[in-house]
């Protein structure tokens, strides 16, 4: 017969293993960069609705032979983006962009399927620490989330559209950004708690929350970019098309508008907000050289500079896929340092400060 004490909570089997957590929400956090990366590819080869049906389970298959791939095709050549931009693309052209629309939700499904297992199994084996459970329940049901925004994406450049919305896409990059931020917090609250049975959860300032909501704005507004292909409307720096303030600046539908529509506009403000990012950024990583973190001070310094260079580079190369796509996985790469950033300081016990 089985010892009744090899199943009690206190048994080693069963007890708590932040280290573990830990580990695991590093790992994930590392998958959504890759799938932050190829939706990056998977938008600038235009190849986001190639796939116009949302199938979570049938869908892992692309198809398998080729009658599967002239239905496909057909099913694509009903869309506005065949009928008014892509009109006589071969099969073979189609297949290229529904590869990258396939491999994109594929590892998706991935990033789901490994928060969801796991997060199942640590929780059978009572393995997640007093109060941590909501929260990761909250960062698996938020890829979950996560796959409904990307289709409500999708689905905006089925009917009237040539593209989907960029309002809808910058919703499906900062939620995934937001999950990627959750992770990094979460797995270093349980690597703290891992070292110290005694260590508290991290907490934000209100020194901390601006430095987010700067971020936040920055980050919106390369979505919106990416979204309206505002980036190919100039490809000189600092000028834009020798002029600081651009022409072709629509305001002829109002301020707020022009703010949230015109390319020119949300151009300049990403080029130019970036410095402002840049600034914030760096009075947080001076604050952590002063709390002795200079690692992680250095680290952040780092990667501002690399996005920042990288963001130039786009433009002055006419937005050149490779450079583009690293420009966006570095700014995921720069959110989970600066996540690590803000919970090195939010584990002080004196408030945020950066004079």
């Amino acid at each position: 017969m089985t010892n009744g004490s090899a199943l009690s909570p206190s048994s080693p089997a069963l007890a708590p293993r932040p280290g573990a957590l830990a580990r695991w929400l590093w790992a994930v956090a590392l998958l959504v960069i890759i799938v932050v990366g190829v939706g990056g590819i998977t938008r600038l080869t235009e190849s986001g609705l190639s796939i116009t049906e949302w199938r979570p389970v049938s869908g892992v298959l692309p198809p398998l032979n080729e009658a599967d791939w002239v239905a496909e095709f057909e099913k694509y050549k009903q869309i506005p983006e065949y009928r008014e931009i892509n009109r006589g693309m071969t099969l073979a052209g189609f297949k290229a962009i529904f590869f990258w629309e396939w491999l994109h939700r594929i590892l998706g499904r991935v990033v789901g399927m490994a928060l969801v297992v796991p997060f199942i199994w640590f929780a059978w084996r009572r393995a997640i620490p007093a109060g941590y459970g909501p929260r990761l329940f909250a960062l698996t049901a938020l890829v979950g989330l996560q796959g409904a925004i990307g289709w409500w994406m999708v689905a905006s450049g089925l009917e009237y559209r040539t593209d989907v919305s960029h309002y809808r896409l910058a919703a499906h990059l900062l939620t995934a950004l937001f999950l990627l931020a959750g992770l990094v917090w979460t797995a270093r609250d349980l690597g703290a708690l891992a070292r110290d049975p005694a260590a508290r959860p991290a907490r934000l300032t209100g020194a901390a929350l601006g430095v987010i909501a700067v971020l936040f704005v920055q980050l919106l507004l390369g979505a919106w970019v990416a979204g309206l292909n505002a980036g190919y409307v100039s490809s000189s720096w600092p000028m834009m098309n020798d002029h600081f303030v651009p022409e072709g600046i629509d305001w002829s539908g109002g301020v707020w508008l022009a703010l949230t529509n015109d390319p020119f506009l949300i151009h300049f403000l990403h080029r130019w907000w970036s410095w402002v990012a840049a600034a914030a950024l760096l009075l947080l990583a001076r604050a952590l050289a002063r709390r002795g973190a200079r690692g992680e001070a250095g680290a952040l310094v780092f990667v501002v500079a690399v996005q920042m260079l990288l963001g130039i580079w786009t433009v002055v190369s006419g937005v050149s896929m490779w450079v583009a796509v690293a420009h966006q996985v570095v700014g995921a790469i720069l959110v989970a340092v600066a996540a690590a950033a803000l919970h090195r300081l939010g584990r002080e016990v004196s408030p945020l400060r950066v004079s």
